[in-house]
């Protein structure tokens, strides 16, 4: 007789509301040991919300949940830990100005009798997991200092440190590039095989059938089914995710590249972490009529480029050029009124103010304009009405509408706000940094879609993706980065991806021609 419980943990009938949303109505899932369970869903569909409850972030209004068996409470995510429970937040939880070792111990300190930290110790431990998980990291550097992929391995190893059995991965793979991505499906196939059990929330059909063994999906807060991995499609899948057969692939008409919207000259920008440059010697030119996508793994050079052509950061040296005027210098607010949208890579730093209200966000740039204001006051029904066609036109879902507070929404639904406002200030040129970062299949269906009819409007688009396949399906050109240079330019159409993917590693390299 076996008394083994079948499930590590169970989640049965939860409820979880906020105002003027049920966030999780009537959820039953549960987690076999030594499995990977992957969580799917529409961006505000209540994956990460369900998370936060069994991490103790949130309480649910209905509900219980077990570990082997029995029933516990988790008040709080010290709770959670005590029962090994660990979780890799979709926003990171570190502190910027403390260095990677310390954001990795931090609360799970090991100290001597009279209170020393012991950090050789600490310090050998995290070198260890880094070496044998693959996670490389710089354990010196501040968390401000490195990169958005650096910072999800810190998560990562943080959750390793603490020797959880059952981890929570809230979409780990938005920042990677592909070949980081299937180093962490390595990754965890190698913790399940050691009994560890994993909870796997993603949008990414690919990685789902890829390292899953059974796949629950949820709909607008409520369950719709699970899964066996094995038994199912994409298709599937992605139909019972939106509630409609999703397109899968983008469909676009050939580029008619016109003129030079964007013109960047031997452009030099400093490494905040080296004393070398982070971007050497870069040019190249975006045409009004094309996507230019500039593709490369994550860390080479490509978030210092667009910081410096959008403003963020100073070149040391080089001339960006804008429809024909000087921007190496001009402020953000210039260069916005010059012609230039920006969807930055950070949504929490650089794109939204997370505690102003919706509506606020989406007329940051352009509540001085004559539709917004009245000799200087706010027509605030202007600004409701022109944010809930936003709200409406891009599907994007908050608890209170226009009213919601920034801070309190899902990341797919923040990253889709500030998309539909870039997208909708009608500029030359529409700077894309990871657009679809976190979104699921049916809203990347759409971003795609708008992207194109940008393109298409006469506008340049430089995107900047880490997703191989969102490179491939959606550019016109492709430069591709390594060691802050551009090692090689191609059209999509006579590159395989795998030939692509030995310029990204800097396997190989071409004498990029002078634009």
């Amino acid at each position: 007789m076996n008394d083994v419980p079948q499930y590590v943990i169970e989640m049965l009938h939860i409820t979880k509301e906020f105002p003027g949303i049920k966030a999780n109505d009537d959820i039953t899932l549960q987690l076999k040991k030594g499995e990977i369970h992957a969580l799917l869903g529409e961006n505000g569909a209540g994956k990460s919300t369900l998370m936060s409850v069994l991490f103790g972030l949130y309480q649910p209004e209905e509900g219980i949940i077990k570990k082997d068996g029995q029933e516990v409470k988790i008040n709080n995510p010290n709770d959670a830990t005590a029962l090994h429970i660990g979780m890799v937040h979709q926003h990171f939880k570190l502190i910027d100005v403390f260095t990677v070792l310390d954001n990795i111990i931090l609360g799970a300190e090991d100290v001597a009798p009279l209170g020393f930290l012991k950090r050789k110790e600490a310090r050998r431990k995290v070198l260890e997991l880094s070496q044998r998980y693959g996670l490389k990291v710089d354990i010196d550097a501040k968390v401000e200092d490195i990169t958005v992929g650096m910072q999800q391995r810190v998560e990562i190893l943080k959750m390793l440190y603490r020797e959880n059995e059952v981890l929570i991965f809230d979409e780990p793979t938005a920042v990677l590039t592909p070949q980081e991505i299937d180093e962490l499906m390595q990754i965890m196939r190698g913790l399940a095989a050691e009994g560890k059990s994993i909870l796997f929330i993603t949008h990414k059909l690919n990685e789902i059938m890829a390292v899953s063994d059974r796949v629950t999906v949820l709909r607008k807060g409520r369950y719709v089914g699970t899964v066996n991995t094995a038994d199912t499609t994409k298709a599937e899948l992605s139909s019972m995710m939106v509630g409609r057969p999703v397109q899968l692939v983008v469909e676009k008409e050939p580029a008619t590249p016109g003129k030079d919207v964007l013109k960047v000259e031997n452009l030099c920008v400093p490494s905040k972490l080296y004393k070398r440059d982070a971007v050497h010697n870069v040019s190249f030119t975006a045409r009004a009529g094309e996507i230019l996508c500039i593709a490369g793994i994550d860390g080479n050079g490509q978030t210092d480029l667009v910081y410096a052509i959008t403003g963020l950061e100073h070149p040391t040296s080089g001339k960006i050029t804008l429809m024909d005027k000087e921007i190496s210098r001009a402020s953000v607010k210039q260069r916005s009124n010059a012609g230039m949208s920006h969807i930055p890579e950070d949504r929490h730093k650089h794109g939204l103010i997370l505690d102003f209200s919706l509506e606020q966000n989406m007329v940051l740039q352009r509540f001085q304009e004559k539709q917004f204001q009245n000799s200087g006051f706010i027509r605030f029904g202007k600004v409701r009405a022109y944010a809930e066609d936003l709200i409406e036109q891009f599907d994007v879902r908050s608890g209170q509408g226009a009213e919601t507070i920034a801070r309190s929404m899902s990341g797919g639904n923040q990253q889709k706000a500030i998309v539909a406002r870039e997208l909708d200030r009608d500029k030359p040129l529409v700077v894309a940094v990871q657009p679809t970062r976190g979104l699921d299949v049916g809203a990347i269906e759409y971003i795609h879609g708008q992207l194109v009819s940008q393109r298409d409007a006469g506008k340049a688009v430089l995107l900047v993706s880490l997703e191989l396949d969102e490179v491939m399906n959606l550019s016109d050109r492709i430069l591709v980065m390594y060691e802050g240079e551009i090692v090689g330019e191609f059209d999509p159409k006579n590159i395989t991806v795998e030939e692509l993917g030995l310029y990204m590693a800097g396997a190989k390299r071409q004498e990029v021609a002078e634009q």
